[in-house]
């Protein structure tokens, strides 16, 4: 085991606790769209939020691994 706290890279790889989104938020349209790699246009807010609409939390967990 590492004696490196999770908020650091170690070679390059970031910690899983850092990248998952946790189950006790609610995710935005921007949130999906930053997630996904986008641009924060009002054309990519209205898919983001059309897409948490129809699948809810599991469009943003989709994006993150």
């Amino acid at each position: 085991m590492s004696d490196e706290p999770e908020s650091v890279s170690v070679r390059g790889v970031t910690p899983d606790s850092l990248l998952h989104t946790g189950a006790s938020d609610n995710p935005s349209a921007e949130d999906l769209v930053l997630a996904s790699g986008r641009d924060l246009t009002p054309r990519n807010l209205e898919w983001a939020e059309r897409r948490l609409a129809r699948e809810g939390r599991a469009a943003i967990d989709k994006q993150l691994p």
